[in-house]
């Protein structure tokens, strides 16, 4: 453990380092000014070296394990047919992977980091109209939405596209409806699902699928899940931010009511 500590150690400094060398070299090269309490920034990169090789290293011995042992597990026959009975397997049968794709959608998107760290901004810049719970949670909910039916996909066999096409569609429809402010950030919304905790346990979670499922390619349906997480964030922030609009404005369409009632 302690090689493989220091081994996710000198890669992360590997990704890291780079990063620091563009930022600061665009701060004192281009810019040509010097960087405000450098030493701070320099401690902050520290940080972030040492809490990445942390996550990673706890993720990689807890996390995704885990999930791909469940995944195998949820789709063996012993467990869809604990009675024995040889009768072909339908898409009813995979109920509990349904609900533990979207049980761990759900969660790994509330745990982002980038997810987090958006939400924050976001709410920063609005100047507290977007809540960071929630847009979280919208997010988190689009995404176990859209991992759950995914799963359903591969059980089924039906061609990805069809799904993909058929929500973006509705992503379109939407940007017509939904309010200004919010459809940049939704679309970005759907891009940062995609990141460090989500996308392993995802992929582990088609594989296993597709690998247990009786005619399905692991190369050709266990993949594809990383497009359905990153697609319903979009449409579940979009209809969030239009359901608290229409909120508002019935509650405002009431508070006029009532002080019309008032003043008559």
């Amino acid at each position: 453990m302690f090689y493989q500590l220091l081994e996710t150690l000198l890669l992360t400094a590997r990704d890291v380092v780079p990063i620091a060398v563009i930022l600061f070299g665009f701060q004192l090269g281009v810019l040509k000014r010097p960087i405000p309490n450098w030493r701070k920034v320099a401690l902050g990169f520290v940080y972030v070296i040492i809490g990445l090789t942390f996550f990673l290293v706890g993720l990689e011995l807890a996390l995704f394990p885990i999930g791909e042992s469940m995944a195998n597990q949820l789709t063996t026959p012993e467990f869809l047919h604990p009675d024995g009975e040889p009768t072909p397997f339908i898409w009813q049968d995979y109920l509990w992977v349904y609900i533990f794709a979207a049980a761990i959608g759900f969660s790994t998107t509330i745990a982002e980091p980038s997810l987090i760290a958006v939400a924050i901004k976001a709410n920063e810049v609005s100047g507290g109209t977007i809540g960071i719970q929630g847009l979280r949670i919208s997010v988190a909910i689009g995404v176990a939405f859209g991992i759950s039916l995914g799963c359903f996909r591969i059980v089924v066999g039906d061609p990805i596209h069809y799904y993909i096409m058929g929500g973006y569609i509705i992503v379109v429809i939407q940007t017509f409806y939904a309010p200004k402010m919010i459809i940049p950030l939704a679309y970005d919304s759907g891009g940062v699902t995609t990141s460090t905790v989500t996308v392993p346990l995802v992929a582990a979670l088609g594989l296993g699928l597709a690998t247990n499922v009786d005619g399905r390619n692991p190369l050709i349906d266990g993949f594809g899940l990383i497009a359905f997480a990153s697609l319903f964030p979009i449409i579940s922030v979009m209809a969030y931010a239009q359901i608290v609009e229409y909120i508002s404005k019935r509650k405002a369409v009431a508070e006029q009511q009532e002080e019309h009632t008032d003043a008559l």
